[in-house]
């Protein structure tokens, strides 16, 4: 192709007229002129001549043999958008000729280029479902008729005039060969067509039903190709995947069918065509249809069972294509099926056989993934089949359980050496991707393990429990480190999902683990999760936690044990709280060690704060102070020094993770229970909480750091997330705090307005807006907060949508918890109300959830609060003509229902104003959208206003409208996933 003529560029382009010479020169430029502003003008006139009725005229010549080959498929793609979106253009007396025509071109292109003729099969199958039945009967027939192989050189069977006249037998076998492969992929995407197109129900159903008779026309054709024993590999490969194609179609799996299929697993000793046969077999017994064929699915066992012998051939011989193939057939056939094979009695054998042969595949030999990736498809097999054992009548299943227990012993072996670390020299090696994928299969076989109790039961924990202590009591044989850990694995599983308090193996394990000499990172990370996992039953049985605990303290000072170490502390903490008075010196000793000594990265460092607040909540409250003082005390006086630094990013990041350590103690140091039934001591409102000392102790301290960190969101959000935690965990006995904070906000806020500010004043709001001693403070604040923002709205709040949102969700949160806030003199209702249109109207999903929820909130005071009342009868029309707006043109479908929500909210309190508000909008011309008639948009607005109690009904006729809008109505396949 030449490059594009110069005078056929830039926006004048698209006043051409649609001729084949402006096409293939638009092609040109799209395809060859550098200028992305030109390829785009372009694009868009191309498309818009695609869709044009003149295309059906400009795309055959556009399929000129002489034409290039990116013409011609311009041409092929123009005749399949005509085809499959414009067809009732055509007018019903063309249907004949043009399906003649693309026969004909078919032909013609059946050597080539491929991407041609892919696009005129597909054209044509379009063709045939809009026609079928009733236009075309038996048309995979008429195709099977035109292209066969054995009269591939005639002159085109019962169409006439499709076919390429034959010349010398050379030529002929070329042309039959051609003919054979056209046929194939038209086939092939004849039903790939059928599942992308969308359709009504009705008309699917019926098209189904059509293409299945069609299938006694191409089964026939399938078998004779497979079975040639000249044939030609790619035509085989080509039946192989016409095959796949046409399973997904329910095509029954009796009778010829089952002899098609016989077929695809002789194709497997090809290795050529081993690939798409194994794809081909999946996905035909992978069908869950195929159960109505009980029959042939027997018959397949043995076929699968035949596969057995070179399945193990290629396990010795390291080939893991052939063995990942032949396991993928085990597995869809034993899965799929798998409680209609076990109904089968009579095969009992042929099925149990299966199930090993599956066995094998989970354990076949090699690392995963750096040896083999096998192993991992059969893991949900062993899932399916227990559910499928444990289904049954409990006579039925004492039989199967009979067969099949002894089977999931030999499996538990099989995933534990599975889930066996390689040696330290090998594992080295691995890269990060291979370890990151053994660790995500290890917790896939921890899962199947967690199944396979519900098999085994106790059972399981015993012979587990049995084998740790033979190995860890015989010191006369050398163990592998990895055969310790693979047990504590198993138990750690289970543990972590089971209920294991009623195990009578539990306590023999906490005193074997004590015995594990543990010289591997591995091992220790097991040991302390495992330990973790036993942490509910560890409360249970608080005698045992000193056998564990200094396993435990002795991982923490290891930087490598950090994760396993610091989860497994805190498990124990959360759980053990009440018992851990005998440890707590050595607890908080090694903790405030290890944080003051930085041997573990942030995220582990606020978990073990978590872990000591819990901790420290059992504490009697006369010693919770003095320890809370002994823990933070070094952290403190580390962030006065960082506060009088000058700002820099290595002291930026110091002050975030304290202050981020001390929200995340806050987090969960909760002393309210200790109120509960106390008795001799004094009451809870007597006594100031720990927290709230330790926050007016260092109130000042944060003052001054944000003098210099103002400016610094992250820094500012990191000092709101301390009090914000604060509030949620102490509720009312934060009181104290409320006057200096609300002070500390309002500064904060005015001098640079932050979302976290706001999310903090939220807080505050719901919890103390409605007690009247804090009334005060907190009016003040929202007056102030408001004021600020209102002026952020006036320069353009576009830049800010983050402020935009909490602002909204501060509104929405005041509105419920006191509406009594909006009396004040000081509070601008009318410019909320405007703020909050504007709100509606962001592109951000989250800003706009929120000014409908404060919309939602602020309607339903339009009855008591008078200044609410005045802005919404005079500005209400406002509110529903952006609604309008938004539903009509842009908003996507879970934005629909927030807006619904509003809609509904203002038909229930004030119904009269909504249906006036929405006559005169409606009545607009071309509003929201010119794809509405006033019929339609009259309809909407009767249902809308009929509805005054069903809000899932409100959803719905709102949804509607918005499709409606957008010329998307009746589109039930797309509104599904809009």
């Amino acid at each position: 192709m030449e490059p594009p003529d110069s005078s056929v560029q830039s926006p004048d382009f698209v006043s051409l007229e649609l001729t084949v010479e402006n096409v293939e020169k638009a092609l040109q430029q799209l395809y060859y002129d550098p200028d992305m502003e030109h390829k785009n003008v372009a694009q868009k006139w191309l498309t818009q001549a695609q869709t044009s009725r003149q295309a059906w005229q400009f795309c055959w010549p556009l399929l000129s043999p002489d034409k290039l080959p990116e013409i011609q498929f311009f041409g092929a793609s123009t005749l399949h958008t005509k085809i499959s979106c414009h067809w009732a253009d055509l007018p019903t007396d063309q249907h004949q000729t043009l399906r003649m025509q693309l026969l004909s071109h078919i032909s013609h292109f059946s050597s080539g280029p491929k991407m041609v003729l892919t696009r005129l099969c597909v054209a044509l199958a379009s063709l045939a479902l809009h026609t079928m039945p009733q236009g075309w009967p038996q048309a995979v027939a008429d195709m099977v008729r035109v292209y066969q192989p054995e009269k591939a050189g005639d002159q085109g069977g019962s169409q006439g005039g499709a076919g390429v006249g034959g010349g010398g037998g050379a030529e002929e076998e070329v042309n039959a060969h051609a003919h054979c492969l056209a046929l194939l992929e038209l086939l092939t995407v004849l039903p790939e067509e059928f599942q992308s197109c969308r359709l009504p129900q009705a008309r699917r159903a019926q098209l189904r039903e059509a293409l299945a008779g069609e299938w006694t026309a191409v089964c026939p054709l399938l078998r004779q190709l497979l079975q040639r024993q000249e044939g030609n590999s790619q035509v085989k490969e080509r039946a192989l995947r016409c095959l796949s194609s046409w399973v997904g179609l329910d095509v029954p799996l009796h009778g010829e069918s089952e002899g098609l299929l016989q077929d695809c697993f002789a194709a497997l000793s090809d290795p050529e065509l081993f690939d798409t046969a194994v794809e081909t077999i999946v996905s035909s017994i992978s069908q869950p249809d195929c159960q109505r064929y009980t029959d042939a699915l027997v018959n397949l066992m043995p076929l699968v069972l035949g596969l057995h012998d070179q399945l193990k051939a290629a396990a010795r011989d390291g080939d893991m294509e052939t063995s990942h193939g032949i396991c993928r057939i085990a597995v869809a056939l034993g899965e799929t099926h798998s409680r209609t094979l076990l109904e089968q009695v009579e095969h009992w054998q042929g099925y149990l056989a299966l199930v090993k042969m599956i066995l094998f595949c989970t354990g076949i030999p090699g690392h995963y993934p750096v040896n083999e990736t096998t192993s991992s498809l059969t893991l949900t097999f062993w899932y399916t089949l227990q559910d499928d054992i444990l289904s049954f009548e409990e006579d039925k299943q004492v039989v199967y359980l009979q067969v099949y227990r002894p089977v999931y012993f030999q499996l538990v072996d099989v995933l534990l050496h599975k889930a066996h670390f390689p040696s330290e020299q090998d594992y080295t090696s691995w890269s990060s991707d291979d370890k990151e994928q053994f660790r995500i299969y290890r917790v896939d076989i921890s899962d199947t393990l967690m199944y396979v109790y519900e098999i085994l039961g106790a059972e399981l924990l015993s012979n587990l429990y049995d084998r740790l202590g033979r190995l860890l009591m015989d010191t006369e044989r050398p163990t592998a480190w990895q055969d310790t850990e693979a047990l504590l694995f198993g138990f750690q599983a289970i543990a972590e999902t089971i209920d294991v308090n009623y195990s009578d193996v539990i306590p023999g394990l906490i005193g074997l683990i004590p015995r594990i000499s543990i010289s591997n990172i591995q091992l220790a990370d097991t040991v302390m999760y495992t330990i973790g996992s036993l942490a509910e039953w560890l409360a249970d049985h608080p005698m045992m936690l000193g056998n564990v605990l200094p396993m435990v303290l002795q991982g923490l000072v290891k930087a490598e044990l950090s994760v396993s170490s610091v989860s497994t502390l805190k498990r124990i903490c959360r759980e053990c709280r009440h018992d851990l008075a005998p440890y707590i010196h050595d607890i908080m000793t090694v903790s405030q060690d290890v944080l003051v000594k930085d041997i573990h990265k942030s995220s582990q460092c606020m978990w073990l704060m978590q872990g000591l607040g819990f901790l420290l909540s059992a504490l009697p409250m006369e010693e919770i102070l003095g320890s809370l003082t002994t823990l933070l005390t070094p952290h403190i006086q580390r962030l006065d020094t960082l506060a009088h630094q000058e700002p820099s990013p290595t002291a930026k990041l110091s002050i975030i993770h304290i202050l981020g350590m001390l929200s995340s103690l806050f987090t969960t140091l909760d002393i309210s229970r200790q109120d509960e039934g106390s008795e001799g001591t004094t009451p809870a409102q007597a006594r100031p909480n720990p927290v709230v000392v330790v926050l007016q102790q260092v109130f000042t301290l944060i003052q001054t750091i944000l003098s210099k960190w103002l400016s610094d969101s992250e820094v500012v959000e990191a000092v709101c997330g301390v009090f914000e935690r604060s509030v949620k965990t102490l509720l009312n006995d934060f009181a104290p705090m409320v006057q200096q904070l609300s002070e500390m906000l309002g500064q904060i806020y005015s001098a640079f307005p932050q979302a976290s500010a706001l999310d903090l004043t939220r807080q505050m709001v719901h919890i103390f807006a409605g007690e009247k001693d804090h009334f005060s403070p907190i009016q003040a604040l929202i007056e102030l907060v408001t004021s600020t923002t209102l002026s952020i709205f006036q320069q353009g709040p576009r830049e800010h949508p983050d402020i935009v949102e909490s602002f909204m969700q501060l509104h929405a949160q005041a509105l419920k918890r006191k509406p009594d806030l909006y009396l004040s003199d000081h509070q601008d209702v009318k410019a909320l109300f405007y703020c909050g249109v504007l709100s509606l109207k962001f592109p951000e999903t989250p800003t706009t959830k929120s000014a409908c929820m404060f919309f939602m909130e602020l309607v339903c005071h339009c009855g008591d609060i008078p200044p609410i009342g005045q802005v919404l009868q005079r500005d209400g029309k406002l509110l529903v003509h952006t609604v309008l707006e938004i539903v009509g043109s842009q908003s996507l479908c879970c934005l629909t229902e927030h807006f619904s929500e509003v809609l509904f909210c203002l038909n229930r309190h004030c119904p009269v104003l909504l249906a006036q508000w929405l006559k005169e909008g409606l009545r607009v011309p071309g509003f929201p959208s010119a794809q509405v008639s006033m019929e339609q948009k009259d309809t909407f607005s009767q249902q809308l206003l009929r509805e005054q109690t069903n809000k899932r009904r409100v959803k719905e006729i709102v949804k509607e409208f918005s499709l409606l809008c957008r010329g998307m109505q009746g589109t039930t396949g797309y509104s599904a996933d809009y």
